[in-house]
């Protein structure tokens, strides 16, 4: 059941794939473009048929592949991988020791050279394990599975109970959805007691799957154990917390013979916001300033509010304190105004600082908020570019969703070693996926560098022009094998967008894991996929394309850019922290990984690669110059010939430019469609400058922020420059995104907007055609210069529709 690759050669086992690395980054070795970094198609057998469950009694190792009945199973995307699962699910009358007089079982399953094994009951006659054992049938070594029990001995021998015994010729095969296997009652040998089991042979889709004991796993113990399983998270529910500070009154300072310098410091959890200093100096200051936090289900923190006054640069008193539980505030959907309320707030008594240990409560003053939780937004933990999820908190705004999205995790090949075991390099590599709220995370497969984790998922999908992104790491906490405050090492990452994909199409392909070293760009390994987009209505995916990126309140009340910058980093605080509590825990390094949390960090080569894809659009209007001066010079008669006949026509009928212009953009987009692109965008070092880089421009890269340079004053410098420089740069890139998706439009990558464009561009055509050229001129000069009382807000549909058009972003590294 091994995928057929049809560019990449095989590799043997734990013998890693070195990427091949060229003397000079721009000239290649060999004379031809290096493939290494290519996507590659691949032939995995997906969808494999699965043996029939009515096989006349006969086992699994007999059954498989067969001539039997058989039908497909739901797990479409990913090879069939067959396990023998064990359940053990509790123990009846066994008896007690001749020495002790108790009993203290554990059950032991061995097949082969592997042993399982549950865990232990302390004088217990009637135990109740409820552990499955899972044993992949490419590595079973015998065909007899025997289960002991045994009663944990005094001085390290243990007792011998009973054993049951089974021929895997006659253990059943379950194919889901078929109801689990009902477990029976085994009497031991010598009638010592009874034992309940369940013995079958599954598939990776079996429900126990997930939770079982696996034989790959065998050398993992303790805590390890649970950091190999694969699981399933869900982001927690993120809110804005707007905390709008009007007023207070009765602010007294504590020296009553001055005017106070008041501002208002709010907090939750780790972030503090402050109010401008109320610019004159009263005791019932005026601020109505805005603060805005982010929070997330359920609400455990608790808002802090402190009236503080500023007596010098360096010190401020606090003149008033109160702690707000969040539960109490009102859930906004849209940008209908919230009531206001007066708060009292207290401070400390003076009998606090004499060190009398009274705490007296005192009434000080009193403060007037508005503090909603707005549910319209959506809170931006991952960066714009590479968005996964547009939906408002609320759950009232969603909408259907429109199509599914279903991805099959295959494996991996050629990964480098990440770290030394017994004297060798070794990687024990899963793979995490994250789309909307909905995480997953392969098991681990231990100690290879070609793993083959063959899971599937499945996503709801409510607007297209989204991403998914994939990233492989290498596995550091595997109880006894983990160091002390290790981080589980990225190997690499991939982002596919799904409005790129074709519906109903399998896309399988060989993905080329890089990540950028201080010594340059490194491919790490190939991550193997296979993604299928369907949509569930042609409708809903049309009109989705004109409707707004984001929802309605990020136009009505927009964010400013720090704003969305600081909020977006709070929120990946949350979403790690929260994630890291989980049982497995989703690790930080992780989190901040997927959500690309060093994005905004400025990088001389990111500029390059983004100045170089404005040249690259400048590029096509020196293209347009240079045919233009051929035709003026005769270079091609015949085209110049059809040239001057084009002009005279429009020249004589200029109701027909318009027209000429939409029927040739829809030529064009017919004949590009030839040349559309066959398989998904992937990381692109070319485009991203990363084969060019120099040493110094890397060590700058990689450099810590602020700098780690020993002069203060170049220090300075270096961060204004750096801060700056990716303003720059950021500026820079937008403008090539927009100039990216014009090209778009034609160039069939999103298949939808080029099919809605070509056949806009056919009709305005028609319709430009029977219409007079001074009407539409009329109707479109009118247009432009309407009301502002006839204008929205929201965007329009052809700024809707642009702004959901793909660029060249998602090939940067």
């Amino acid at each position: 059941m091994q995928p057929r690759i049809s560019i990449m050669k095989r590799q043997p086992r734990n013998q890693p794939t070195m990427p091949h690395v060229h003397p000079h980054p721009h000239v290649n070795v060999s004379g031809r473009e290096d493939e290494d970094y290519n996507l590659k198609d691949t032939s995995p057998q997906l969808g494999e048929r699965w043996p029939n469950n009515n096989n006349g009694g006969r086992g699994w190792m007999s059954g498989v592949g067969g001539g039997e009945k058989q039908h497909t199973s739901t797990y479409d995307l990913v090879e069939q991988m067959f396990y023998l699962y064990v359940r053990v699910v509790k123990g009846k009358d066994l008896p007690a020791g001749a020495i002790t007089g108790s009993c203290d079982p554990y059950v032991e399953v061995k097949l082969g050279n592997y042993k399982g094994r549950t865990r232990q009951f302390e004088k217990k006659m009637n135990p109740e394990w409820n552990q499955v054992f899972a044993f992949s049938k490419d590595r079973i070594q015998s065909s007899i599975l025997e289960v002991f029990v045994k009663d944990k001995g005094m001085v390290g021998r243990d007792d011998y109970v009973g054993r049951v015994a089974f021929d895997l010729n006659e253990v059943p095969t379950r194919v889901p959805p078929d109801s689990p296997l009902a477990p029976q009652w085994y009497r031991l040998e010598d009638r010592r007691g009874e034992i309940m089991l369940a013995v079958w042979m599954g598939t990776q889709a079996d429900e126990a799957f997930p939770e079982a004991w696996h034989s790959d796993a065998a050398s993992v113990s303790g805590e390890g154990v649970f950091n190999i399983r694969s699981k399933v998270y869900v982001s927690p529910k993120l809110w804005y917390l707007r905390v709008n500070v009007i007023e207070a009154q009765d602010v007294i300072p504590g020296d009553r013979n001055r005017l106070p310098e008041v501002f208002v410091k709010a907090q939750v959890g780790s972030q503090v916001l402050k109010t401008k200093i109320c610019p004159t100096r009263t005791t019932t200051p005026l601020w109505n300033e805005d603060l805005v936090f982010v929070v997330a289900e359920p609400f455990e923190e608790q808002l802090i509010i402190t009236v503080e006054d500023r007596l010098h640069p360096s010190r401020d008193e606090v003149l008033g304190k109160m702690s707000l539980p969040l539960t109490i505030f009102e859930k906004r959907l849209d940008h209908r105004p919230v009531h206001s309320r007066w708060f009292s707030l207290e401070k400390l008594g003076f009998g606090a600082l004499e060190g009398d240990r009274r705490m007296e409560m005192k009434f000080a003053s009193r403060i007037h908020l508005r503090v909603c939780l707005e549910g319209g937004y959506h809170v931006l933990d991952e960066s714009t570019m590479y968005i996964s999820d547009q939906r408002p908190t609320s759950r009232q705004l969603w909408k259907q969703p429109i199509g599914i999205l279903e991805v099959g995790i295959l494996g991996a090949q050629g990964l480098l070693p990440m770290k030394m075991k017994d004297g060798r390099g070794s990687t024990d590599s899963y793979c995490v996926a994250k789309y909307g709220q909905k995480w997953v995370r392969t098991r681990t497969i231990l100690d290879t560098f070609s793993p083959k984790w063959n899971e599937q998922y499945t996503w709801e999908v409510y607007d297209p022009c989204t991403v998914i992104t994939l990233g492989v790491f290498d596995n550091c906490h595997l109880g006894g094998n983990n160091e002390k405050g290790g981080r589980d090492s990225r190997i690499g990452k991939v982002r596919i967008r799904l409005s790129t994909l074709e519906a109903h199409r399998i896309y399988t392909h060989s993905y080329p894991l890089l990540v950028l070293h201080p010594h340059g760009v490194k491919k790490m390994g190939e991550l193997q996929l296979a993604v299928r987009f369907t949509t569930l209505s042609l409708a809903s995916m049309i009109h989705i394309y004109g409707q707004p990126l984001l929802p309605k309140m990020h136009y009505l009340h927009p964010f400013t850019v720090n704003q969305i910058e600081n909020l977006r980093y709070q929120a990946m605080t949350i979403v790690a922290m929260r994630l890291g509590r989980a049982e497995p825990s989703l690790r930080k390094e992780v989190v901040e990984y997927m959500l690309d949390v060093d994005s905004h960090m400025w990088s001389m080569r990111r500029s390059k690669a983004n100045f170089f894809r404005i040249m690259s659009l400048f590029s096509g209007m020196i293209s347009m110059g240079r045919w233009f001066s051929d035709v003026c010079h005769w270079k091609n008669p015949i085209t110049t010939i059809l040239v001057h006949i084009l002009f005279l026509i429009l020249i004589c009928y200029p109701e027909l430019i318009l027209p000429t212009l939409f029927l040739y953009m829809f030529l064009i987009g017919l004949w590009n469609y030839r040349f559309r692109p066959r398989h998904p965008p992937h990381m692109d070092t070319k485009i991203s400058w990363a084969e060019s880089v120099n040493p110094d421009e890397l060590d700058e890269e990689f450099d810590t922020f602020p700098t780690s340079r020993s002069h203060d004053l170049v220090r300075m410098r270096y961060d204004r420059l750096r801060s700056v420089a990716g303003r720059i740069q950021t500026v820079v890139g937008d403008i090539a995104t927009q100039g990216e998706r014009f090209q778009s439009l034609l160039s069939w990558r999103d298949p939808r907007a080029t099919s809605l464009f070509v056949a806009f561009s056919f009709g305005a055509a028609l319709v430009l055609y029977a219409t007079p050229f001074r009407v539409v001129a009329l109707v479109s000069g009118l247009h432009c210069l309407r009301h502002p009382r006839f204008r929205s807000k929201v965007p329009s549909v052809p700024s809707n529709f642009f702004k959901r058009l793909p660029a060249r972003t998602d090939t940067l590294l």
